[in-house]
């Protein structure tokens, strides 16, 4: 369903946690909404961008297990990071959060760098899309 795609002819993007392309064959698209480092009754429960990337990824998988899938039908992620937080470091964070979220099926990503979100303790918010294969049952 899902094909890394990972040419020695551009930069070894896996280093940083992400492919740099994701083919997709025989299946449907899942569109998940932007998420952020909150529980369930929206309190921001992280402080570090490593830890608020950690939870965003929770969320984004908490979200895929509802909809009877799982991080690895993951194609493509948006990061949309504070340019207030936006770091060597914590571009480290976010790579090493992303590593050992994805372990080797990391998907393609982009990430965009805003003035702020919504909330000014958010550091980072991700967005995800996800495939799921044609013979999955939807409701």
């Amino acid at each position: 369903m899902l094909k890394l795609i990972n040419p020695p002819t551009v930069f070894n993007s896996l280093q940083y946690g992400f492919s740099q392309a994701v083919l997709t064959k025989g299946c449907r698209q899942l569109f998940l909404s932007g998420q952020v480092a909150t529980d369930k009754d929206q309190v921001t429960i992280a402080t570090t961008m490593g830890e608020q990337t950690r939870v965003c990824l929770e969320n984004i998988e908490k979200v895929l297990i509802s909809a009877d899938t799982t991080k690895h039908s993951i194609a493509i992620l948006r990061l949309y990071i504070k340019e207030s937080a936006n770091t060597p470091e914590a571009q480290e964070e976010i790579s090493m959060a992303l590593k050992a979220f994805f372990g080797e099926q990391m998907p393609a990503s982009s990430w965009i760098v805003v003035t702020g979100l919504a909330l000014p303790e958010w550091l980072i918010e991700i967005e995800a899309q996800a495939v799921i294969n044609d013979e999955a049952d939807v409701e």
